[in-house]
């Protein structure tokens, strides 16, 4: 209990604050200046802990060269997995690292590379530079990503964009807790429409490129 009272007392410390308020400066000020260039991009979210020979990996590669090809920059979150499979297929690849104690080590398949002291920039760096989103399989991470996505549109704080979960069959307890909520009145039936769950790679690309911003120029 007395670490814990320490670590809320060293929180509140106001040097400390303004260390961190610098520091998330940083954070937007290079991922603004790195990629204002950017072309439509595409963030794929999914599990850091799968390995290349598992099946979401193979699928999240697949999506990941055919977006490629109708011309859009892939983003990750920039570390193993399905991060590095998204950024494994990408022409024009992104990955936004976080600095963490263990699973997050940047992957060699990221060309633009930015590194993150906190969630909260990141996650707003993501939502910045996309005109859609992929939820593939994840863990606690990606949960809170999907969410985060889901609840800004939902409230209109961001434009519309298209969300797609790749994996039905992962996905199904998911989507029964949210039609749980849709039944106890907590969302609204229209709110069940903000996004597609498909194991079809090409309707996803398909529902992805109809839904958005359509870059200017493919890219073979």
């Amino acid at each position: 209990m007395k670490d814990f009272q320490k670590e809320f007392l060293d929180n509140r410390n106001i040097e400390k604050d303004m260390w961190r308020i610098f520091k998330i400066i940083g954070d937007f000020t290079d991922a603004f200046d790195e990629l204002s260039d950017l072309p439509p991009a595409i963030t794929i979210f999914g599990s850091a802990r799968i390995k290349e020979d598992n099946k979401y990996y193979k699928k999240a590669l697949k999506i990941s060269q055919k977006l490629s090809q109708k011309g859009y920059a892939i983003i990750t979150g920039g570390g193993p997995g399905i991060m590095e499979a998204g950024n494994r297929g990408a022409n024009i690849s992104v990955g936004l690292n976080i600095k963490l104690p263990h699973e997050q080590k940047p992957n060699p398949y990221s060309k633009i590379k930015l590194e993150f002291n906190y969630f909260f920039t990141r996650k707003v760096t993501f939502l910045k530079y996309s005109v859609g989103t992929i939820m593939m399989p994840g863990g606690f991470g990606t949960l809170d990503e999907l969410s985060e996505v889901l609840t800004l549109i939902q409230t209109k704080k961001m434009s519309k964009i298209p969300v797609a979960f790749y994996g039905k069959e992962f996905y199904e307890p998911l989507l029964k807790f949210y039609k749980n909520m849709l039944k106890e009145n907590m969302i609204d039936k229209s709110d069940l429409d903000l996004f597609i769950v498909s194991d079809d790679i090409d309707e996803i690309v398909e529902y992805i490129y109809n839904n958005s911003i359509q870059p200017t120029k493919n890219i073979e």
